[in-house]
């Protein structure tokens, strides 16, 4: 596999843009609901969550703090390899913090499971997830994120901060690539 976008790849688009910022609002909002207005420390994985989590944090009524995980199970591939590693650490305490895992896709499950337990081992006052998309056709551990903005077919997405090789995050919609 090449490290840059070969010319013949294709990418069709599965989620307009406009529909990706009106499920944002709505998540939003059903986090609010349910979470309560009190302070919310929203935890990023990186790098594929950091559009979504922009957009999210931004429509979240009341106090938001943003935290950052760098994770990686990909290496630059099109699957995961089933090896969940942090890269990047959170830059401070979440102990009795209200946390809102946010995720860009969840696919195997298998990092955002290791993630509940890496973060709940932090003391939290509470856990919670988000994810843009679910992809439950992949599932090798039994997890369900709390709120999940579209659940999509088992096909290889990029666009709104999801890459193959570090290209493509920056399509402001979701996309099946085709090389």
């Amino acid at each position: 596999m090449s490290d840059q976008p070969h010319p013949q790849d294709r990418t069709r688009v599965l989620i307009p843009a406009e529909r990706i910022q009106a499920r944002i609002v709505e998540l939003a909002r059903e986090i609010r609901a349910d979470l309560g207005d009190g302070p919310l420390t929203c935890i990023g994985v990186l790098k594929g969550s950091f559009i979504f989590m922009a957009d999210l944090v931004r429509a979240l009524d009341g106090p938001v703090r943003c935290e950052f995980l760098g994770v990686s199970s990909y290496h630059g591939g099109t699957r995961s390899t089933g090896v969940v590693r942090i890269t990047e650490d959170l830059s401070h305490p979440i102990e009795g913090h209200h946390c809102l895992l946010v995720e860009d896709i969840v696919d195997t499950g298998l990092t955002l499971d290791y993630l509940r337990h890496f973060l709940e081992g932090r003391k939290p006052a509470s856990v919670h997830t988000v994810c843009l998309l679910d992809k439950p056709g992949r599932r090798e551990v039994e997890v369900a994120p709390d709120y999940v903005g579209f659940t999509i077919p088992d096909e290889f997405v990029v666009g709104y901060g999801l890459d193959l090789g570090e290209f493509y995050r920056n399509l402001p919609y979701i996309a099946v690539y085709s090389p």
